[in-house]
This record gives structure tokens, sequence and C-alpha cells, in this order.
């Protein structure tokens, strides 16, 4: 099973601190400078109602949609999650079309080449962007973290054993006129 970030709606206060974790373990050299309205892209998105607020992140789906629609091979199954090979991505959308949580997305971004050692810049590249999980951060997701209501989680397989663990013994004492825990 893939690893991925469940958020509860019920804690979400709505305050996107998880949307400049996210902007913040990615910036590398560019720190602050990511947080500018031009360049600020999470890899999730906190939607917002008069009733519910909750982040949207990649579900790191088993049949992955995305996976299965990219034409470059460039959406991965990598460490129990989905991954981006950013080499491959020529940021056709498709991905984007075939999601159906509304998890991806494609960005500009510089395009570089190095050669003898100088790296130059020229024009633009459109890449996807989705939640990679913190592949590179040590600490796992910045997201989790951060979030000061503690409404975000990675479930794995133990972890999902245990949500149908508990509720199917709280179905159980309910069925057996118990009250629930």
């Amino acid at each position: 099973m893939n690893r991925f970030i469940f958020a509860e709606p019920s804690k979400c206060i709505g305050c996107r601190t998880c949307e400049v974790a996210c902007v913040l373990s990615h910036s590398g050299a560019a720190g602050v400078e990511a947080l500018s309205s031009a360049s600020f892209a999470p890899r999730l998105r906190v939607v917002k109602s008069q009733e519910i607020s909750v982040p949207v992140t990649c579900r790191h789906c088993e049949d992955a949609p995305c996976v299965n629609a990219c034409p470059n091979a460039a959406i991965v199954y990598r460490n129990n999650s989905v991954q981006v090979l950013q080499d491959r991505c020529v940021g056709c959308k498709t991905c984007v079309m075939a999601c159906p949580f509304g998890a991806m997305d494609v960005i500009n971004v510089p395009a570089t080449k190095t050669y003898a050692g100088v790296t130059l810049t020229h024009g633009l590249k459109a890449e996807a962007h989705k939640c990679d999980l913190c592949a590179e951060r040590e600490l796992g997701p910045a997201c989790i973290s951060v979030c000061p209501t503690k409404a975000l989680h990675v479930f794995d397989r133990a972890a999902m054993d245990l949500t149908l663990r508990r509720r199917q013994e709280r179905a159980a004492l309910e069925a057996a006129g118990t009250p629930s825990l």
C-alpha cells in the first residue's frame, strides 16, 4: 500500500501553515523568496468553504490514474508513493486531467542547462507538480510537523489496519447494544 497524507476536516482551521511549510521545504536555496506571490506554489492546497476547510493533496493511489495517463512515463511508483520524474515531464497536463482529486498541477519553472560547468537559464519549462511526501526530507512531510491542530497524518498499511480494526470494534459494540468508545 502506498503512503499518503490524510487530513481531518474537523480539525483543520484553514490557516494555510501547511502550504507555507510545503513551499519552504521544496524551495532549496530560494528560501523566503519562494513565498512571494509570483512564485508561491505549494504541492497541496487548502480548500475553504463556509462550513469546512481542508488541504487537498495527492492520495498516492495504488492504481494511480496520473501514472497510467502520463505519455512519457514521468510519473512512477517509488518508495511506497507516486513520484514525478521531472527530467521526463514535458508539462502536457494529461496527469492534471486524469487526477480525480485535483491534486496535480502543472507549473512553469526556469529552464536550465549546464555547459562546461556553467548553469544557464533559458526560458521556462512546464512540469507536473504534486505532493511528493517530502521524499528528500529526513523528518518526513513538512506539512504534518507544522500543523497547529494536528489535522494531518501520514497513513501507511499499519495506520490503515489500526483504523479499520477500531471501526470494526466500534461497529461490533454498537451492534451488541454497548455504547461505543
